[in-house]
């Protein structure tokens, strides 16, 4: 996203739309979904009644007072609303923008019988094909069946370089708004009419919608706990005012009692949750929930493929190494016969080695074969020639047995060759015609800048860090050292990340893993942060719980860092807030009953003018601490990697201190004023 957009938190029409949706927020209707604030709300009306009905409430005499206790209670509500519906305001714009790209399309329907019909996209419905040529928009959700072509996708991703997508493989889903830019394909339909990929993002951009969190909900419970506790506190003060000649007087008590509940973290608790999604957002990750965004804050462990995220992934031949009696332009002749009809990076890295080094195979064998694909199960490749004969390439191990399995035997120096590839770091595949192993081919892959210092950022986090990679042991080993990965799991199957993933569970961790392929997609579902790219398949996309606009698979460290940066805005406000509370307590309290209680006149340590000034210095501060604190509640608190326990104890010291000392200061400068104008 661009650094405009980030900076745009208090741009001139999100301001203009936040004041007025703080006004339309009053609905007591919308206020009871804020319980604290909603008790904030009642307090303000019962004084405003006060104040046009004087007489009725035997309070002619207090015009004044009550009505500047109605204005800053007022003042104070509005705040906290001003604060949500920035947040919202936010998501509403993005998903203003998306809007914008779902306008009506036209769809060229296939039909049963042959031919195209034209049809809006809203009658389209799962299961339909269509035709997409070049410069037309894809109509709706769903997988590259047939064709090839490359596809813009910026109004999705923000991104301008286009993506190839093609059918069959993990890279043949396709999303509705986008535009295709070169030839034509025919996509299945995967969504009906509004349940779409456009949107479900319209839906989780827009902050009103957003669900409440677990830990939210928790806060949200101890919040009104609190409320009903000084409710409750300050009802029975005005009996025991009376008893001791001191007037309580009704605006008196409310005010009172809105200084001692919560209303610093109740008015911006709704906004940090947003706020947080938004960040999320923003970085051009679709979570699903704001509970996915508070579980990757509290990932313990984290399990990344190798192949794409730790490494670039484009593992390129370097050379081909030839084993026991073989020669090497035998053996470079079979290894690229095995890879003519191989359309991965590796399979055309061969025929670009044998390009550069002048060596020659016979195009036609190749041509006249059978193509056998790659599988997990036989992690291995190759050709099923028209004279009878079996070439194939793959893991060293998987020709090993299958060698033998021909009735062949295993070059003496096959092991070691392999061997050194990976201890170089390097990927070995073993080229074997029938029963005869001839050679290595070198594949290179290298991490990529940085990662080392990522992974060192997780370990101060407390995250432990899981390699999962098809490569021997020897290859992996090498690999995650040269990373600084924790553990690694080498011949990695699909099966193998689910039981990573349960056993790490098992022991009462929560887990993050990437992936992108209908094979990733149970560990994407079984995980409590699955991340899937948007370039992978739709089961890929359904089994996550957030979808990597930009399909970065190394992006889940930043969604994690996003996470733990939600969590602490959380907790700092928190004990920001309820820090604050003590302190108002100590002001106000001592204020009121030391003409009563002159005993009470050493807990006066501030020294205010007098009990109405008190109260309204500390009513006027716990109006401004809001809008102060909207900004920081917008941006989150700065995270640094750094152990649980050091995170709590400069929470304590920075907002705990904090929040104890800004009344004490903030409300004594207040009353120097108030208690003149009194």
């Amino acid at each position: 996203m661009s650094d405009k957009r980030k900076k745009s938190m208090f741009s001139g029409p999100l301001v203009a739309g936040a004041l007025k949706a703080s006004v339309i927020k009053l609905n007591p209707a919308v206020m009871m979904k804020n319980p604290v604030m909603f008790v904030v709300e009642v307090g303000t009306f019962i004084v405003l009644l006060m104040t046009l009905f004087p007489g009725y409430f035997d309070a002619k005499d207090r015009i004044g007072f009550n009505l500047t206790v109605f204005l800053i209670l007022l003042f104070t509500v509005l705040f906290a609303n001003f604060a949500e519906a920035l947040a919202e305001g936010r998501g509403k714009a993005q998903a203003d923008t998306l809007k914008r790209t779902k306008k009506e399309i036209t769809a060229n329907k296939l039909l049963s019988g042959g031919g195209t019909k034209t049809v809006p996209s809203t009658e389209l419905h799962k299961g339909d094909v269509v035709v997409v040529s070049q410069g037309e928009m894809i109509p709706g959700d769903g997988e590259v069946i047939e064709g090839l072509a490359s596809v813009d996708e910026s109004a999705i991703t923000g991104e301008s370089a286009p993506v190839i997508k093609e059918a069959g493989g993990d890279f043949n889903s396709v999303t509705g708004g986008t535009r295709v830019i070169s030839d034509q394909i025919k996509v299945r339909i995967t969504s009906d009419p509004g349940e779409t990929f456009i949107d479900r993002m319209i839906a989780l951009v827009e902050g009103a919608k957003r669900q409440k969190t677990p830990n939210e909900i928790a806060l949200n419970t101890l919040l009104i706990s609190l409320t009903i506790i000084f409710l409750i506190v300050v009802v029975t003060l005005g009996p025991i005012a009376s008893f001791v000649d001191i007037d309580l007087e009704v605006p008196v008590l409310i005010a009172l009692l809105v200084c001692l509940i919560p209303t610093t973290i109740g008015g911006l608790l709704s906004a940090i949750g947003i706020a947080g999604m938004d960040r999320v957002t923003q970085f051009n990750v679709l979570a699903m929930s704001g509970k996915a965004v508070e579980a990757a804050g509290d990932i313990n462990t984290m399990i990344l493929d190798k192949t794409g995220t730790i490494t670039f992934g484009n593992r390129m031949a370097s050379d081909i190494l030839p084993v026991g009696a073989a020669r090497l332009d035998e053996t470079a002749a079979w290894a690229a016969i095995s890879s003519v009809q191989d359309e991965t990076p590796e399979g055309r890295s061969v025929l670009e080695w044998m390009r550069k080094n002048g060596k020659t195979y016979e195009t036609a064998m190749a041509d006249g074969g059978t193509f056998v694909p790659f599988k997990a199960e036989t992690r291995m490749s190759g050709i099923d020639l028209s004279d009878g004969r079996q070439v194939r390439k793959g893991a060293v191990d998987a020709i090993r047995k299958w060698a033998i399995a021909q009735g062949g035997s295993v070059p003496e120096d096959l092991g070691a060759q392999a061997d050194r590839i990976a201890s170089e770091g390097g990927t070995p595949l073993a080229v074997a015609v029938d029963k005869q192993i001839f050679g290595v081919i070198y594949l290179k892959d290298t991490v990529k800048p940085g990662m080392k210092e990522r992974f060192d950022q997780l370990r101060a986090m407390g995250i432990k860090t899981i390699m999962c990679t098809g490569d021997n042991p020897l290859t992996a080993a090498t690999i995650a050292r040269e990373a600084g990965v924790d553990d690694f799991i080498a011949e990695s199957k699909p099966e193998d990340k689910i039981a990573v993933i349960r056993r790490e569970q098992a022991d009462g961790k929560l887990v993050a893993m990437t992936g992108d392929g209908t094979n990733d997609a149970p560990a994407l579902a079984q995980a409590d942060v699955g991340l899937a790219m948007n370039s992978g398949t739709t089961a890929a996309k359904e089994a996550a719980n957030m979808v990597d606009l930009d399909s970065d698979p190394s992006k889940i460290i930043e969604v994690v860092a996003i996470g733990k940066q939600l969590l602490m805005t959380r907790g700092a406000l928190t004990t920001f807030s309820i820090a604050n509370d003590i302190a108002k307590y100590f002001a106000i309290i001592p204020a009121m009953f030391m003409l009563a209680i002159p005993e009470m006149d050493a807990l006066n340590v501030m020294q205010l003018g007098s009990p109405l000034s008190a109260i309204l210095s500390a009513l006027i501060f716990n109006a401004l601490i809001i809008p102060l604190l909207i900004p920081l509640a917008m941006r989150g608190v700065a995270y640094r990697p750094m152990s649980a326990s050091r995170l709590l104890s400069r929470n304590l010291l920075v907002y705990g201190l904090g929040g104890i000392v800004a009344p004490f200061v903030g409300i004594k400068l207040i009353d120097l004023f108030v208690h003149v104008w009194i």
